[in-house]
């Protein structure tokens, strides 16, 4: 969790998509994951079943070219043609155990099975990283990601913030509005894909008009709050700026 692998599944679907390759993100349902889809559909086109194999079977059904799974590296029972594997920039591989010992899915050897790998997060020197990777598989192919703040116009950068999220990784969000010169007063983190109880955004709410706040959330988190308690919340809307974004789409269509 936390390393941008939805942003990167809309990122490609959008670029091919803008190529006039018909592209669609699959996702297999859990009904606890209902923001990510809700932030994909927003976005691009999405076909969520119960297993992988009724989304892929959807999407030749509906003559996609591409289909993008968002999640699923580790079920092989699927053949990819491509694999790509993201890490967040800042953590890398953590403690480097598996779940539940470590953040990660997989041993770190595993690369090797992969093509390309992706590091994204705040804007760090990834070399000493990089050179790790690449002793892992000399010939995978390894790109960057920044998020970029599409909608940061809407804000009023001269106030104070309070800043709430349920994400894989809150810390990147809080880092990336204080790289934007948000000035964020306190925060709130809650555990990923959290179901907000209305009591618990009423209490936001109620700190920042104490405090003379403004609030901002992530999307994904906006999309999650029901919609008669939006009201007085903004949200960021992120997208992924691509390190040599034209070799990596040469190298996926």
């Amino acid at each position: 969790g936390g390393t941008g692998k939805t942003p990167l599944s809309i990122k490609i679907s959008e670029m091919l998509n803008s190529k006039g390759i018909k592209t669609t993100v699959l996702k297999k349902f859990y009904s606890e994951q209902k923001d990510e889809q809700l932030l994909i559909k927003s976005r691009t086109n999405l076909i969520s079943k119960k297993s992988r194999k009724e989304c892929s079977n959807e999407a030749m059904n509906k003559n996609f070219k591409y289909a993008i799974f968002d999640d699923g590296l580790q079920d092989k029972s699927i053949k990819y043609d491509i694999k790509i594997c993201c890490f967040n920039s800042n953590n890398w591989i953590g403690n480097g155990c598996v779940i539940p010992a470590g953040p990660l899915r997989e041993k770190i050897s595993s690369l090797k099975n992969v093509d390309i790998v992706f590091l994204n997060g705040p804007d760090v020197n990834n070399e000493e990283i990089k050179e790790k990777i690449l002793k892992i598989k000399k010939k995978i192919k390894i790109f960057e990601g920044r998020y970029e703040i599409e909608n940061i116009e809407k804000f009023d950068l001269s106030k104070n913030y309070i800043a709430f999220s349920g994400i894989g990784n809150p810390e990147n969000f809080y880092l990336t509005l204080k790289e934007n010169k948000f000035k964020i007063t306190r925060d709130f983190s809650f555990p990923d894909h959290y179901n907000y109880k209305k009591n618990e955004i009423e209490s936001i709410k109620k700190f920042a008009n104490t405090n003379n706040l403004k609030i901002v959330t992530t999307e994904k988190d906006y999309l999650r709050i029901s919609k008669e308690l939006r009201n007085d919340i903004d949200y960021i809307k992120m997208n992924l700026d691509i390190s040599d974004e034209k070799t990596f789409l040469d190298l996926i269509s």
